[in-house]
C-alpha cells in the first residue's frame, strides 16, 4: 500500500503540474491587406483573449516557432523580395534571412533546421540555427505551404500543379497526393496525417499510406491549418474568421475580424515545472521505501 506521506505528496505534485501548465496562445499573421507596413502578428490566449504582438509588417505570412520559442515570420515586398525576421518571446525583432525571391510557409524539422518554400525561385530553402543557407529543392511551381512529419520528411504544396511532394531528408523526391479544389495550406497531426484545406472549402486528411478522405467540406473558402498540442485543428479563413474542430462534427469560432489571416502557429508546449518533477520524483522514492517497510 503507497505510504500515506507518498499519496500527498503525488497528489500536491500532479496539482502542480496541472495548474501551473499553461495552456497554448495561438499566433496569427494578419498580412493588412496587402499594403506594406500594415501587417500584424495577433496573439491570442486559450480563451479567445486578443492582443497584439508585432505590427509594420511587409505582408507578414507562414509563421512558425523553434523549440525555443522563437517566432519565425516570412515577410515580402510587393511579392517579390522578403525576408524571414525572428522574433523572441519578448517580441524583439531581427532579420533571420534576407534576399528571399517571395518567401511564403515555413517549417522545422526536429534538429531546429528551417525550411521555406520560395514562391518566386520555386526552391525551398534549409537554414541551419545558426542561419547558414542551403538549396535543400528546387524546380517547383510556386511552392506555397509546408510541413515537416516526425520523420524529418519535408512535404511541398506546389500551387501551381496542385500536388504535394514529399521530399525525404536524404533529399529524395515523389508525389505525395494531388488534392483537387485548389490546395492552399498544409499540416499535420500527432498521429502522422497531413490535413490539406482548398479554395473549394474542404479541408481533407490524407492517411501515411496516402489514403484520403474529406475532414469536413461546406466551408467559405481555402484557410491556414495549424493543430495545438491537444489535436483541435484550426482553419484561419480569408473572411477574418478562425475556426476550432475538436472532431469534424465539432466546429466553433475561435476568433474573427481580422485582416486577410495569413497563417497561424502555436507556441511550444511549454516544459513541466522543475519543482513538480522533483516531487513526482520524491514519490516515487517514498512509496519504493514504503513497500520495503
Amino acid at each position: 500500500m503507497r505510504h500515506p506521506i507518498a499519496k500527498a505528496i503525488y497528489a500536491g505534485s500532479v496539482l502542480l503540474l496541472v495548474s501551473n501548465a499553461p495552456g497554448q496562445n495561438l499566433f496569427v499573421a494578419s498580412d493588412g491587406n496587402d499594403n506594406l507596413g500594415a501587417g500584424s502578428i495577433y496573439e491570442f490566449t486559450p480563451d479567445g483573449e486578443q492582443s497584439t504582438f508585432a505590427s509594420g509588417l511587409n505582408q507578414p505570412g507562414g509563421p512558425v516557432f523553434n523549440s525555443a520559442g522563437d517566432l519565425f515570420v516570412s515577410t515580402k515586398y510587393g511579392n517579390t523580395l522578403g525576408t524571414i525576421e525572428e522574433f523572441t518571446p519578448a517580441g524583439q525583432e531581427s532579420t533571420f534571412a534576407s534576399g528571399l525571391n517571395g518567401p511564403e510557409g515555413l517549417a522545422f524539422n526536429s534538429t531546429g533546421d528551417l525550411f521555406e518554400a520560395d514562391y518566386g525561385s520555386g526552391n525551398i530553402y534549409e537554414f541551419t540555427p545558426s542561419g547558414a543557407q542551403t538549396t535543400f529543392a528546387s524546380g517547383f511551381s510556386n511552392p506555397s505551404a509546408l510541413a515537416v512529419n516526425s520523420a524529418g520528411s519535408v512535404f511541398v504544396l506546389n500551387t501551381g500543379y496542385n500536388n504535394i511532394t514529399k521530399i525525404a531528408a536524404n533529399g529524395a523526391q515523389n508525389t505525395f497526393a494531388s488534392v483537387t479544389g485548389g490546395a492552399y495550406s498544409l499540416a499535420f497531426n500527432n498521429a502522422g496525417d497531413l490535413f490539406v484545406s482548398s479554395a473549394s472549402g474542404i479541408i481533407t486528411e490524407i492517411t501515411t499510406n496516402g489514403t484520403q478522405s474529406t475532414f469536413v467540406s461546406g466551408l467559405k473558402g481555402a484557410g491556414h491549418l495549424a493543430f495545438d498540442s491537444t489535436g483541435d485543428l484550426f482553419d484561419a479563413l480569408g473572411s477574418g474568421t478562425v475556426y476550432e474542430f475538436t472532431t469534424a462534427e465539432s466546429q466553433s469560432t475561435f476568433a474573427s475580424g481580422l485582416s486577410l489571416p495569413a497563417g497561424l502557429a502555436f507556441q511550444p508546449v511549454p516544459e513541466p515545472p522543475q519543482f513538480g518533477l522533483l516531487a513526482l520524483a520524491a514519490t516515487a522514492f517514498l512509496v519504493r521505501y514504503s513497500r520495503r517497510g
